[in-house]
C-alpha cells in the first residue's frame, strides 16, 4: 500500500486540489493507498478541508515541516511513503514513475519541479541552475519525495532539529540507505513564495543561512519566509498549475 503523507499549516484554499490530485494519480495507478494530512497546528478550516477529501487528519503543534512529515510516517500504515506538500500537484505519470523507480530497485527520490502562475523573469535560470545542482548531488526538492519504508527507516526519518533544508538532510540519509533518483516527470507546486517576497529578502534568507551553516535553520529566527503569516498570493490560491 501507498501511503501519501501531506503536512499542512494553513492551507484550506490550497488543499482541496492537492489531495483530489493525489486520489486521481493514486486511483490511475491502480494501487490501494492512504491518505493522510498532518494539520500542524491550522488556525483555518484545514483539518475539516482534509476530512471532507477523504483524508485521514492527524493533528500534532510543532509549527515544523520535519515534525510533521515524521508525525505522518508514524501513521501510516504503507510500504511505500510519498509526501506531498499541501500546495503541489503530482501528476498520474509522475507516480507511476516513482513506483516504477521503486520496483526497479531505488529506495526513494523525487521529481523535477515546475511553479505554477507568474514568476519573476529570473527564477527560470536559477531553477534550472537548482534542479541540476540538485542531480548532481543527489537530492531531491522537497514539494515531493517518495521512498520505501524500510528506506525512511534506515534514514532516521526527517531531522526535526531543523526547520528547514530538512529535505537535503533527508535525501542523503535516504543516499546511504540505497540507491535514489531524480525523476524527469514533473511536479507542481506554488510560486507563492517567489511572488510574494522580493528577491533581496529571498537572498538575503539564504546568504544568511548559507554564512551560519546548519545553526542558520535550528531555530525559526532567520527563516521568516517559511514561518511568518503568509502573504496575500498576487496570482490568487485559486489559480493553480493545471494537471497535463
Amino acid at each position: 500500500m501507498i501511503s501519501f503523507v501531506v503536512p499542512a499549516h494553513n492551507e484550506a484554499p490550497l488543499l482541496p486540489r492537492t489531495l483530489a490530485g493525489i486520489h486521481a494519480a493514486a486511483r490511475f495507478a491502480a494501487r490501494p493507498y492512504e491518505l493522510i494530512v498532518v494539520d500542524d497546528a491550522s488556525t483555518d478550516a484545514t483539518a475539516s478541508v482534509a476530512a471532507e477529501a477523504g483524508a485521514r487528519v492527524v493533528s500534532v503543534d510543532r509549527r515544523q515541516i520535519a515534525a510533521a512529515r515524521n508525525a505522518g510516517a508514524r501513521a501510516a500504515a504503507g510500504k511505500i511513503l510519498v509526501f506531498v506538500d499541501a500546495d503541489t500537484l503530482v501528476p498520474a505519470e509522475t507516480l507511476c514513475a516513482a513506483l516504477a523507480a521503486l520496483e526497479a530497485g531505488r529506495v526513494g527520490g523525487g521529481a523535477r519541479v515546475v511553479f505554477d502562475g507568474p514568476l519573476p523573469r529570473y527564477v527560470a535560470p536559477l531553477l534550472w541552475l537548482i534542479l541540476a545542482l540538485y542531480r548532481f548531488a543527489g537530492l531531491v526538492p522537497g514539494c515531493f519525495i517518495f521512498c520505501t519504508r524500510e528506506a525512511f527507516e534506515r534514514a532516521g526519518g526527517f531531522d526535526e532539529t531543523v526547520y528547514a533544508s530538512e529535505e537535503v538532510l533527508f535525501a542523503r540519509a535516504l543516499r546511504r540507505a540505497g540507491r535514489t533518483v531524480l525523476l524527469r516527470e514533473r511536479t507542481i507546486t506554488s510560486g507563492r513564495k517567489l511572488r510574494t517576497h522580493h528577491w533581496r529578502e529571498l537572498f538575503g534568507t539564504l546568504w544568511r543561512i548559507a554564512r551560519r551553516g546548519r545553526a542558520g535553520v535550528q531555530s525559526r529566527e532567520l527563516l521568516d519566509v517559511w514561518y511568518a503569516p503568509r502573504r496575500p498570493d498576487p496570482a490568487g490560491d485559486a489559480r493553480r498549475g493545471a494537471q497535463r
